[in-house]
């Protein structure tokens, strides 16, 4: 049997209405308390005896596409108890219903605080006013301020991370319920202490996944000395390549003898490539009085105030992570150059021809970048075979290292055979790589010993130490299944709220959109 739908039905539960009056508007409902009696707040006695009546208006939800204002008939009480310092009281209502002092109803309220999670203020409160109810972007924040976050489950395995405020400048840090999959705390910085004070009052926590940064790993020693630590696979597999572009980096003098590229015709290059080389020949006298300074056994922060020079550079030099000639970046003909060479071998060496013939196969760039590769093509035609050529990038080198033979071109199968046959420690760096990132693939803690001593003496000797000194994070990341994927996308989550607010967000509405929208 179907229900019959009353007009005290739009009234909020614990009231009684009395009239409804549709103005042009809005719509005014009078209503008052189905209760004869309220507590006194300050002893909690209940009183029925009436002092006067007085008048309450509130927002109300929206009825019809009408705002709608509630005229409450509200009454003051006496407070007949003996030892009660007050003597009359305002009627008190169900905190869900309606609030002391509050201008909006409970469900209101509700309404407005998530619309505030959700959106942030100017946005809640514009389309606020479309769903007829009037509220400001400032009541929008103090509403979610007010809110606060919710009371988090005590955690037993968690993921920490740091997260910036401002990029290079200030950052923060986020812990994350990684069973549940929901942020739980957001620390003002990532200072070890801070996290540590937070990670002391959790003693329940046995688990704790985090980055590679030995920040945390102290934190997490020294505030729960009997937790787990875990280290994020993904960096893990993001540090190996890390390691392998480095050791690319050292190598990229017996490279370039490999390939037959170690000197340059400045008449080949263009007016930046020529800006670069210069760069890379001061660089070298630079580089070079560096590694006599360090023959002589003189430390690096000595080095540094000799030369001018920062610490960070000079360790660089040190590390031969200095020695790329040009700073190389992918070109538009990139994926058209096999079939260039195959057209320029066949007598075609007019640049608007080649242009136009690149132009029907899907090429979108311009004239000119054709007519400067014909023209640096002709200029190394004209040069004796003595002229060498110029050599990738070490990024360039590491990418098609690290490919299947498969995907290369001819001319880029050429490059790796002639490194792999004449740099073989960098063979051995990739192979060294390689056999890390399928250990972690694979999950095969066994291979973990053998490969830190494989590791440790071959290029990647800095990544193989590091992997020493955080053995059981790593052995933990092997094994178990947590990892801190969930808490990066947490911190992605968050970086959305921050950028929504134009990153003026402090920690607690931080904290109150972050943690409250779950």
């Amino acid at each position: 049997m179907a229900s019959t739908l009353h007009a005290s039905t739009f009234v909020p539960p614990g009231f009684i209405l009395d009239r409804i009056d549709r103005g042009d508007a809005d719509v005014l409902i009078t209503v008052h308390s189905e209760s004869d009696n309220s507590p006194c707040p300050a002893c909690g006695t209940r009183s029925s005896r009436i002092h006067s009546r007085y008048c309450r208006r509130l927002m109300d939800l929206p009825l019809s596409g009408r705002p709608v204002r509630l005229l409450v008939i509200a009454r003051r009480f006496c407070c007949d108890a003996v030892l009660c310092g007050r003597r009359i009281f305002a009627e008190r209502f169900a905190s869900e219903a309606l609030a002391p002092w509050a201008r909006r109803t409970g469900r209101l309220d509700l309404l407005v605080h998530h619309l505030g999670l959700a959106l942030g203020g100017r946005p809640a409160a514009s389309f606020a006013r479309r769903l007829q109810v009037p509220v400001s972007n400032d009541t929008m924040l103090r509403v979610i301020r007010r809110k606060g976050s919710p009371r988090m489950i005590p955690p037993t395995i968690i993921g920490i991370d740091d997260w910036a405020w401002r990029r290079n400048q200030r950052y923060g840090t986020l812990i994350c319920d990684l069973e549940r999959r929901k942020t739980i705390a957001l620390l003002p910085d990532r200072e070890p202490a801070t996290a540590q004070a937070w990670l002391i009052e959790q003693p329940q926590i046995g688990i704790v996944a985090r980055d590679r940064g030995g920040g945390y790993g102290v934190a997490v020693a020294k505030g729960l000395p009997a937790a787990t630590q875990v280290a994020d696979r993904w960096h893990l597999m993001e540090n190996a390549s890390r390691a392998f572009l480095e050791a690319v980096r050292k190598s990229m003098r017996p490279i370039r003898a490999v390939l037959g590229a170690a000197t340059i015709n400045p008449d080949l290059l263009t007016a930046a490539e020529r800006l670069q080389y210069e760069g890379y020949l001061r660089r070298e006298e630079t580089n070079a009085t560096i590694f006599e300074l360090a023959k002589e056994g003189i430390a690096i922060r000595e080095i540094a105030r000799r030369t001018g020079h920062s610490r960070g550079v000079v360790r660089k030099v040190l590390r031969g992570q200095r020695a790329d000639i040009f700073r190389v970046r992918e070109s538009s003909l990139e994926l058209h150059l096999p079939w260039l060479d195959v057209q320029w071998t066949a007598g075609e060496r007019n640049g608007a021809a080649l242009w136009r013939r690149l132009k029907e196969q899907g090429f979108r760039g311009c004239l000119r970048v054709v007519s400067e590769w014909a023209s640096r093509r002709r200029r190394s035609d004209q040069v004796n075979g003595d002229t060498l050529r110029r050599t990738p990038s070490a990024r360039t080198i590491a990418r098609l290292m690290t490919l299947s033979h498969d995907n290369l071109s001819k001319s880029e199968t050429v490059i790796v055979a002639a490194i792999e046959a004449g740099v073989p420690l960098l063979v051995e760096a990739r192979e060294i790589v390689g056999a890390f990132q399928a250990m972690i693939r694979k999950k095969a803690l066994t291979d973990l010993e053998p490969w830190i001593v494989r590791a440790r003496s071959s290029l990647v000797a800095s990544f193989g130490n590091g992997i020493l000194k955080d053995r059981q994070a790593v052995s933990a990341a092997i094994a178990l299944p947590w990892s801190n994927g969930q808490t990066e996308e947490q911190i992605t989550k968050l970086k959305l709220v921050k950028r929504q607010m134009y990153g003026r967000g402090k920690i607690d509405l931080l904290q109150a959109r972050v943690i409250g929208a779950h």
